[in-house]
This record gives structure tokens, C-alpha cells and sequence, in this order.
């Protein structure tokens, strides 16, 4: 039986430290200045035999309105309400703070169990502190240091019973099962394409997709859409998300796993250590991806960086789908989904054929459009073609267009296989192939999107020369070495010739 640990406290009291050694990874930003967690982050946890899900919160702050560090609040008393147990850490080497009092009595009331922990208790500095954290009245304080792993096994006693606990309990409200199935049963339907896709999507292995785009798009609040509740942190204010945020949830049949990214800004803006850190966690999370969705805002679309960010997961192999938002502040929709269509062909030839789809965030209009452009873009990025269509193809393709004579010397394409999908990589042996131009690679590229249905999605073409695979290529036939003295004896030993 899994259960949910809270890490909550004031700001810069090392949770993200903590939830990054239970997890086993760097997954939450950590840095020296208070308030860098501003969303909910859950990872899977290991702690000696125990396995449970943490989550890393923002900092308790004292406000109560609605600014930032408020929603901050209600998202973090709402992890409270959610989790199996809270574990409650206070900065040793600090002491007990007039805040830590207050947020004491909040989880005495809200919370079901509550750990008391005393971070940066490591050495002699954090003594005071450890003492000071028994007035609060929440039993005995755990000595931990989270950056450096002590205390671990004191914390895995303090959950274990807890852990059993839960798992009893699991156990008696089970439900009976009035059948039982046969592993064959069981396995039933596993095969079944979904969306004919060439994988299915389960809870184990579902559809990896990344929202990216510029700050104060609307991504948070995309995803809070699609989720249904206000999961993740959203406002007026731009930059508000900073670490890349993972939700799985059920899309209408599809199991799906979104990541939340920070905006990215233009490079020259980005100065600040922090906002680099954002930035790097959300490359990442397009390189996790498998399918990219862009989202602009509909009063400044295409702007350079958007263009840039659609650049970036191109390079990087990704299906990319472009999702216009805020379409529902749009007055002229027509006029300006056409003038939309013709930027994006104008501006992107890379993502030729790609979706483009006008969403609304707040209303939730066309996400289910979305949906259906992701698993259609995500099929083709998967997309095989068979060798004997492939090389058929290019009898015609070079029939039709032969390729260039540098030097009155006709390069020959003779081969073409495709070596790997997710994207769809090609392989073609030619003679000379440093000498073909980008112009005739472009024009093969452009015939595979059309001929083999593969809008949108990278192509990776590469060409190769047969010779490259001759192991003896540019090697002088020669006679061995003992067979030259060999050879040199014999004729040391025969009969000098009568002249």
C-alpha cells in the first residue's frame, strides 16, 4: 500500500533538498534564495523497503489575500488536506520562528499526521534549535540534514508503522472479487492500437507530452483545464511556473503525463541564475517528451522566440502540434485563422503540414481538437516505411528530378532504407554525397511529407557513401612482411645467371 508525504515548512527550509534525496534524483530546483517551489511537485520515493509518493510544496507564507504568496498558500494547504502524513521541517540553525507556531496549529487542525522535522541539524549549530522545536507540540523533532542524508533512518521508523497502518486498512476495505481471471483474461486487449498509434498508452507507459511556449501563455492554466482542478499555480503575473511540473491523468481514454515548463524568454533577458535553472528543467522536459505542444498567445503570436522554441523541439526530434490560446478573446476568429495559417507556413518550413489549433484555456474550447492533433501527430512521428516502397520512391523521385553533375559528374542514388522511427530516419547510399546540395536534400524531404503522409513530424535524412563501408578503402595492396624475407632468402639462394 503506497502512501503520500507532504514536506511542508517555511520557505528555504531545505524541502526541496529533502524531496530530492527521497526521490532518488535532482527532479525540484534547489537554490539558496526562499521561495523557488512555488508548485506542487509529487515524485515516487524509496526509503529503505518503504515506497510512498512525496510532495514537495512552496514555502507556508503568512498572507491570506489573493497575491501570489497567498494562492501559494491555499495550493500548499491543499497538499495539507490531500496527503497521508505531513512532515513539518523547521530550520534548526535558525530556531523556531513566530511562523513556524502559526503553521504548527494549521496542521494540528488540518492535518491526519503530522512528523516534526529539524533540518540543518548537522554539527553543533543546529542543537539550539532541535530543542526549541519540542514547545511546538508536535512530539519528538527528527534530526535530519538533507543535504547531507543524516537522519534517514530515524525518519523510515517513524513511517513504517505508519506505512502498516495504512496498508491494514487498505486491506479491510478492499472489495471482494467474485472472479477471478486467468492470466489470458487479464492480458486481454493489451495489443489494441489506440488512435493508431504504434504503442499503446497505459498508466505504466503513457503519452509523454511537453506545453512549452512564452511566459504567461496560459499553460498552467491549460493544464488545470484539462485536469479539471487548479493544480497547478496560475495568475496574471508572467513567470510564475518554474519547475517543469509532471501531471498524469486519463484524457478521454488516453492515459497521458503533461509537463508544465517555466516560460522561456529570449536568451539576453535571462540573467538571473534562477530563471537559467527554469529554463534548463524545461529543455529537459522537451527532450523527456514525445510529443511538443507550442502554445502561443493569440495577440502576439509567432513572435521570435516563439519561433525559436518551435525550432528547438524540431531539432530535438519531437512532434511538435502548435496551440494558439486565449481564442476566445478573439474578435474577428475567421480573418485571423487564416492570417494565422499563412504565418506559420511563411515562418516555420521546417514544421511543414504540422496542426495548428486555436484553443481557449479558460473555457476549454477545442481541447478536445487538441487532443486529437496530438495522437494524430504523435502516430506519424512513429510512422515505418518498407524498404522496397521506400527505394521504388526514389526511382521516380530521381526520374522526375535527377540529381546535380558537380563537375559533369552524375551523383548516383542507389539505396535507401529507413533506419529508425520516433522521428522517422532515412539512410540513402549515393557516389559522393558531401557533394549534394541542401536544395536537392530539401526536395526529398519535402517528397517523403507528402508521398508518405508524414506532415509535420522531423525528418531526419542522411546519405552515405558505399564506399565508407569497405574496410580495405584507400589501403595499397602490399606483400607481408615475412613473406618479403622469405622471398629475399630464396633469391640470396638461387644461381646467379651466366651473363
Amino acid at each position: 500500500m503506497s502512501f503520500s508525504l507532504a514536506i511542508v515548512g517555511r520557505p528555504n527550509v531545505g524541502k526541496s533538498t529533502l524531496f530530492n534525496r527521497l526521490v532518488g534524483r535532482r527532479l525540484a530546483l534547489v537554490d539558496d534564495q526562499p521561495g523557488v517551489t512555488r508548485d506542487l511537485r509529487e515524485g515516487e520515493a524509496k526509503l529503505g523497503d518503504l515506497r510512498f509518493t512525496v510532495i514537495d510544496t512552496a514555502g507556508l507564507e503568512e498572507a491570506t489575500d489573493e497575491s501570489l504568496q497567498g494562492r501559494m498558500r491555499r495550493l500548499t494547504e491543499r497538499a495539507v488536506d490531500m496527503a497521508d502524513i505531513c512532515l513539518f521541517m523547521i530550520d534548526a540553525r535558525a530556531g523556531v520562528l513566530p511562523a513556524d507556531e502559526v503553521f504548527a496549529e494549521i496542521l494540528r487542525k488540518r492535518a491526519r499526521h503530522v512528523i516534526l522535522a529539524a533540518n540543518k541539524a548537522e554539527g553543533q549549530a543546529g542543537e539550539a534549535g532541535l530543542l526549541e522545536a519540542y514547545a511546538l507540540g508536535l512530539g519528538e523533532p527528527l534530526r535530519l540534514s538533507a543535504e547531507h542524508g543524516e537522519g534517514m533512518p530515524d525518519l523510515y521508523s517513524v513511517l513504517q508503522p505508519l506505512a502498516e497502518g495504512f496498508e491494514a486498512r487498505a486491506a479491510a476495505e478492499a472489495p471482494e472479487v467474485d472472479v477471478d481471471l486467468t492470466e489470458e483474461e487479464q492480458e486481454f486487449g493489451e495489443d489494441e492500437e489506440i488512435g493508431g498509434t504504434s504503442r499503446d498508452f497505459t498508466r505504466d507507459k503513457p503519452l509523454q507530452i511537453a506545453v512549452v511556449g512564452r511566459p504567461n501563455a496560459g499553460k498552467s492554466t491549460l493544464i488545470n483545464k484539462l485536469l479539471g482542478e487548479d493544480r497547478l499555480l496560475t495568475g496574471p503575473e508572467a513567470g510564475i511556473t518554474r519547475d517543469a511540473i509532471s501531471v498524469t491523468m486519463d484524457w478521454d481514454g488516453t492515459p497521458v503525463r503533461i509537463f508544465d515548463t517555466a516560460g522561456m524568454r529570449k536568451k539576453a533577458k535571462v540573467q538571473e541564475k534562477l530563471e537559467k535553472l527554469s529554463v534548463a528543467d524545461g529543455l529537459r522536459a522537451v527532450k523527456f517528451a514525445e510529443v511538443v505542444v507550442v502554445l502561443l498567445d493569440v495577440s502576439i503570436p509567432f513572435e521570435q522566440q516563439d519561433l525559436r522554441i518551435a525550432d528547438l523541439a524540431e531539432r530535438e526530434g519531437r512532434a511538435v502540434v502548435v496551440a494558439v490560446n486565449k481564442w476566445d478573446t478573439e474578435g474577428d476568429k475567421s480573418n485571423k485563422a487564416r492570417e494565422l495559417r499563412e504565418e506559420f507556413a511563411r515562418l516555420l518550413p521546417q514544421l511543414r503540414g504540422a496542426q495548428l489549433v486555436t484553443v481557449s484555456a479558460v473555457t476549454g474550447k477545442n481541447l478536445d481538437r487538441l487532443r486529437e492533433a496530438i495522437l494524430e501527430a504523435h502516430a506519424v512521428w512513429n510512422r515505418r516505411v518498407s524498404t522496397s516502397r521506400l527505394n521504388s520512391w526514389l526511382g521516380a523521385m530521381t526520374e522526375a528530378h535527377p540529381p546535380p553533375a558537380p563537375g559533369g559528374r552524375r551523383i548516383k542514388l542507389r539505396y535507401m532504407t529507413q533506419v529508425k522511427a520516433r522521428p522517422p530516419q532515412f539512410v540513402v547510399m549515393c557516389s559522393h554525397p558531401e557533394e549534394l546540395n541542401e536544395s536537392y536534400k530539401r526536395y526529398l524531404v519535402n517528397g517523403l511529407r507528402e508521398d508518405f503522409d508524414m506532415p509535420g513530424t522531423p525528418i531526419r535524412l542522411f546519405f552515405r557513401s558505399q564506399a565508407d563501408r569497405n574496410p580495405y578503402r584507400n589501403k595499397t595492396k602490399s606483400t607481408p612482411s615475412r613473406l618479403r624475407k622469405h622471398l629475399g632468402k630464396d633469391r640470396a639462394d638461387a644461381p646467379k645467371k651466366k651473363r
